[in-house]
């Protein structure tokens, strides 16, 4: 099973994501943007202000292909539970509001892109925070952690959800870091529990 977590900046997804490993230390935890030299080369378009934004979708494409490749693909058809620190929703979101003017329907143009060789996930939990208070938390340090922004990326969000209301759970992810995370750790639990899975 592929269970990813979502949201965006600032919500807390990251520490969500490392304590579940003490929760489920068998299943494969792993991220997007990778550790490889895909993923590093996105790290440095994430650091770049004036990267073009067509350039770096392919790029974090590119990292998604690796991903698949080399880590997804493998732990699933060994039969391995698979908790993803972002997917492709992330790239739907966040470049699919980067590509605003560039390309028509933008977020439509990257599934578009994604469709014929990703693995969607089984399920998905959206950690849900407005986009000043996620701002404030993750500091503004890049181009994608302004409040503008992520506003439109919440709102892609939504969309996503809206489009698939089955694959998602959504959490508040303005309560406090335990709360959250009990919540979380409620959720995988009902999963993997309502589909048969062993953790």
């Amino acid at each position: 099973m592929l269970l990813t977590l979502e949201g965006i900046d600032g919500s807390g997804k990251t520490t969500v994501w490392e304590a579940l490993q003490d929760v489920y230390p068998d299943a494969v935890f792993t991220r997007e943007p990778t550790n490889t030299w895909y993923g590093e080369a996105v790290q440095r378009s994430i650091d770049d202000d004036d990267a073009d934004s067509l350039a770096e979708l392919f790029l974090y494409t590119a990292d998604h292909a690796a991903h698949l490749a080399e880590t997804i693909r493998p732990a699933l058809d060994r039969g391995e539970l698979v908790i993803s620190d972002r997917y492709s929703d992330s790239r739907y979101a966040y470049q699919g509001a980067t590509l605003e003017g560039t390309v028509p329907s933008p977020m439509e143009y990257v599934r578009g892109i994604h469709e014929p060789f990703t693995r969607p996930p089984d399920y998905t939990i959206y950690l849900d925070i407005d986009a000043e208070t996620a701002a404030r938390r993750s500091g503004k340090t890049n181009k994608f952690e302004r409040d503008s922004y992520l506003a439109r990326v919440r709102q892609n969000y939504e969309h996503l959800i809206e489009s698939d209301p089955g694959r998602f759970v959504r959490v508040d992810a303005t309560r406090s870091p335990e709360v959250v995370l009990e919540r979380v750790e409620d959720i995988v639990a009902e999963i993997l529990s309502d589909e048969g899975v062993e953790p």
